[in-house]
């Protein structure tokens, strides 16, 4: 009786018996939705797949590396419990996969403390309010879009435009204990170089940086953002201010889009199912500040409008339930206004609890002036304009230089919330005072 403890249990497997392009179908074995499972290969590997549906009695698997080598009958083990990573700050400065696995050739992880990739929803009424603003680095944010600490910002942006040489400037030149960069369904490329230029050895110092390039499964692409959001939440329960940053949610829908897809999901608008626009608020609603009065989470995310069309269904899903969205234009871009952020277009809906009501009011002056001239700016080359009708027109047109200059910025200058506000404040009684 006492050997019998050493037997080894038997192990229910299932077997494969259809690959259509990336989605497996198994049967034979209980897969529950989001189990993980082991598919045999013919070389005798096992790659992991996870399960994202099943009909009747078969269970649709998707593999989370590229996979080949399959075949009819290759047997399926599932693998009992959550999906589970360790930890801890040997992953500063580093750059791992949406596994938890290092990449950039400095070895392996040690110990840790071991986490579960799915995060406990926050009550709402538990959630610490935002009373502080978080300092970014950026002169035209920090005066005109004020982050507070814990809000979710949207980075909105076309291809081309300066996104990630923001995204660098805010990584290095924010106040936060740690940063968190996801680097999703972007070129391989870009990584590398994203790190080397935009982020730098300053800015990687404190960062965790996860990639998950376009030629990596749409799974993987999943599971890296859930990962950065993971990692950013672990950190804000531990008290600390935390700065998540993700390029891009566009990436993360379309990931969802090709799984939907190729489950059967109708397409509703503009290709996407209706699983994508209810994964979103799932996803960004993980950010924010939890019920830790000492730590938060703030989070930028970028989202892609393709063809600078602000009316796409993902942007136009991501204005809903982010905190504030952030325009760059093309247009400036073009004229070589860096960063190219389009304030007119921009707003931050926290900014009003975490700033004064006198700098409120600059910024209500600033937008004001920057308006009027718009109305009137394809008039003057043409001298449709004449001076003296509208003094605030006048004025707009009088200060419209300055107000260009306030907010451009080179990527190597820092602008303190402190000298952006006092800077916003000294432009606004020059235009109040002639």
């Amino acid at each position: 009786m006492a050997s019998l403890g050493a037997v080894p249990i038997a192990k229910v497997t299932g077997r494969l018996i259809k690959v259509t392009g990336l989605m497996l179908e198994a049967v034979g074995c209980r897969l529950l939705t989001g189990q993980r499972c082991l598919v045999e290969t013919g070389s005798g590997e096992k790659i992991e797949a996870q399960t994202v549906g099943f009909h009747h009695d078969v269970a649709y698997l998707m593999p989370i590396r590229p996979a080949s080598g399959l075949f009819s009958g290759a047997r399926v083990w599932p693998i009992e419990g959550e999906s589970q990573l360790k930890i801890s700050d040997q992953w500063l400065g580093r750059v791992v996969n949406g596994l938890g696995e290092p990449i950039d050739g400095l070895g392996a992880f040690h110990g840790g403390e071991t986490i579960c990739l799915q995060g406990q929803s926050v009550n709402p009424m538990s959630r610490q309010p935002i009373r502080e603003p978080l300092d970014v680095g950026v002169r035209a944010i920090n005066s005109m879009l004020t982050v507070g600490k814990g809000q979710r910002m949207g980075l909105f942006a076309g291809s081309g435009v300066g996104k990630s040489v923001l995204l660098g400037m805010i990584t290095r030149q924010t106040e936060a204990d740690i940063v968190v960069v996801g680097l999703i369904g972007e070129r391989g490329r870009e990584v590398k170089e994203f790190i080397d230029h935009a982020l730098g050895p300053e800015g990687l110092s404190r960062a965790i940086v996860i990639a998950s390039p376009a030629d990596e499964s749409p799974l993987m692409r999943l599971r890296a953002s859930q990962l950065c959001h993971r990692v950013a939440e672990h950190y804000r329960d531990q008290g600390k201010d935390v700065l998540l940053l993700m390029d891009s949610l566009t990436r993360f829908a379309m990931a969802q889009r090709e799984i939907g897809l190729a489950l059967g999901e109708p397409p509703a608008t503009k290709g996407y199912p209706p699983s994508v626009f209810s994964m979103l608020p799932q996803l960004v609603e993980r950010a924010g500040n939890s019920a830790n009065p000492t730590g938060s989470m703030s989070a930028i995310y970028t989202v892609l409008t393709e063809g600078d069309d602000q009316q796409d269904p993902i942007a136009d899903s991501a204005r809903a339930i982010l905190d504030g969205h952030i325009v760059l234009s093309r247009q400036l871009a073009e004229s070589g206004h860096y960063p190219a952020i389009d304030v007119a277009q921009s707003i931050s809906r926290t900014m009003p609890l975490v700033v004064s009501k006198e700098q409120v009011q600059d910024v209500m002056q600033f937008k004001q002036c920057y308006s009027r001239y718009q109305e009137v700016k394809e008039l003057i080359p043409l001298g449709g304009y004449q001076p003296g009708n509208d003094p605030l027109m006048d004025t707009a047109v009088r200060v419209y230089p300055n107000l260009m200059d306030f907010l451009q910025q080179s990527q190597e200058e820092a602008s303190s919330l402190d000298d952006s506000t006092q800077q916003l404040k000294t432009l606004i009684e020059e235009v109040n005072n002639g």
